[in-house]
């Protein structure tokens, strides 16, 4: 079957299509023929890439050709509620295509990724926002810049923009805005203020955003639950101070906001619902982590304090030492310089049912930490190390070839994702990623998981169904495999009896 007629088969039977490439490579013939032969029921269409100008030209209503001069085309797509691209650039033409093209829409989610500069004609204006929501059924909107291959913003929005944006969106309730360099406190307060029923708030690369904005959140009726200020180096702890009104907030993503120190934790320590706090290179010290402990570390499923360079050894028995029942399952604490071994042994002592870690660029950590990691038991029914499902220990000075004989079968038994520095041995890492089948071992420095962005609403993680490499061992006997042999062979001769101290 042609590629194109799999498409239409499939959009006949799905009612939400994921396509992860870029579409314009796989469907370049009859790019809009085929489109209007999907499914009216498709309600939900992500795809991994689309240039702007084909997706004005798909949604644009065009005559009909030749035998038909007068007949309008069809709409197409026209019962799509949710719609997220990534684009090249976001346009006010693609903008208002989308807009006005699908009147059932609840859910945008825009992304661009500009290789050069962009031109007024492709790029996003105050005159594009005026555009958006204009049936009012929009619930969720989240306009993006990345900067992944450029550094670069929308440059030709502004206050106004947002003011005339947020006219049409009283009844938005999650609004995420990345790269909006020219919008000041005038314009986020009026989101604030307009947008009634708004619950989550995300900005990134907000340059011009300060305290102000949230100066008097608590005369709005907001019940915000999830916020994500990145790269807003204009905030300090008055922000936060003003922020904890919104007793209910689940998920704080203050990542790259240099200037929060000790006080923003004081009071992010009243926040009793809190399950998702990151930190990263913020200028918080051990004394501040201490106001986590008594409030909000039972509740935490999420912490990371990546880049803090402050922290030392006594976060983590601040943190952990004679707490009981945490839920916490996910900490990253990367690029801490003052982060030794004796502060993973804290942390394996603790128990926490921690599923994934995050400790790369530590100089400081070595073969002690896995070794405490890998005898680690979170209760007395399960294996040694059982709980980890990512273990990150890319670039770690004190890694040798003796901790590849802790990350072999049985420990680890439920690891999926390990980073490490494949400089060290590349045989042994290669014998590793063969004795251990399940298991993605990533050693050029690459993150583990999903894009930072995306990751605040779900986990690095896939869920994986198959039975975990305790089980299968267990089942398989006690005997060594042949792949065991082939890793002991890449070994070099170590003492493995070198003391957990």
């Amino acid at each position: 079957m042609p590629p194109d007629m799999r498409f239409i088969f499939f959009s006949i039977l799905l009612q939400a299509l994921n396509l992860m490439f870029d579409v314009s490579l796989f469907l370049r013939h009859n790019f809009t023929q085929v489109w209007a032969l999907a499914s009216n029921k498709l309600t939900s269409l992500e795809i991994g890439y689309i240039s702007s100008v084909m997706m004005t030209e798909l949604l644009s209503p065009n005559v009909v050709p030749h035998h038909c001069p007068n007949q309008i085309r069809p709409s197409i797509l026209p019962g799509i509620q949710k719609l997220s691209l990534s684009v090249d650039y976001i346009t006010d033409t693609m903008v208002g295509t989308i807009s006005k093209g699908l009147v059932l829409l609840t859910d945008l989610e825009l992304r661009d990724a500009p290789l050069i500069e962009p031109r007024i004609t492709f790029d996003l204006t105050n005159s594009g926002l005026q555009q958006i929501n204009q049936y009012g059924r929009l619930k969720h909107l989240s306009l993006v810049r990345s900067q992944v291959f450029l550094t670069t913003y929308f440059k030709r929005v502004n206050d106004l923009g947002i003011l005339l944006m947020a006219e049409k969106c009283a009844n938005v309730e999650s609004i995420c805005l990345g790269g909006f360099c020219r919008v000041t406190d005038t314009g986020f307060k009026t989101i604030l203020h307009s947008c009634s029923r708004l619950q989550k708030l995300k900005v990134s690369h907000g340059s011009q955003l300060t305290d102000l904005v949230f100066h008097d959140i608590a005369a709005t009726s907001l019940a915000l639950n999830h916020v994500s200020l990145r790269w807003c180096n204009l905030l300090t702890n008055h922000a936060i101070r003003s922020l904890v009104c919104n007793t209910g907030l689940e998920v704080l993503d203050l990542r790259k906001c240099k200037n929060l120190g000790d006080e923003a934790l004081r009071d992010i320590g009243s926040l009793s619902k809190l399950k998702m706090l990151k930190l990263d290179c913020s200028d918080i010290s051990d004394v501040g982590i201490a106001y986590l402990q008594p409030g909000i570390i039972g509740s935490l499923v999420s912490l990371s304090v990546r880049g803090c360079k402050k922290l030392t050894d006594e976060c983590i028995s601040v943190l952990f030492e004679g707490s009981s029942n945490l839920q916490l399952q996910e900490l990253d604490i990367s690029n801490l310089p003052n982060l030794s071994n004796n502060g993973v042994l804290t942390l394996a002592r603790s128990r926490v049912p921690i599923s994934e870690l995050r400790m790369r660029q530590c100089p400081l950590i070595g073969d002690t930490s896995v070794m405490a990691l890998a005898s680690m038991q979170v209760d007395d029914e399960r294996g040694h190390g059982s709980s980890l499902r990512l273990l990150d220990l890319y670039n770690c000075g004190g890694i040798t070839q003796l901790s590849y004989r802790w990350l072999k079968k049985p420990y680890f038994p439920r690891l999926r994702w390990l980073g490490v520095t494949g400089s060290v041995n590349r045989d042994i890492v290669d014998a590793l990623a063969m004795n251990r089948p399940f298991l993605h071992v990533a050693c050029r420095g690459e993150e583990l998981g999903t894009d930072h962005w995306n990751d605040v609403d779900g986990s690095y993680l896939h869920d994986y169904e198959e039975l975990d490499e305790l089980e299968l061992w267990l089942q398989g006997g006690e005997g060594e495999s042949d792949d065991d042999e082939e890793m002991e062979d890449a070994e070099p001769e170590v003492d493995a009896d070198v003391p957990m101290g």
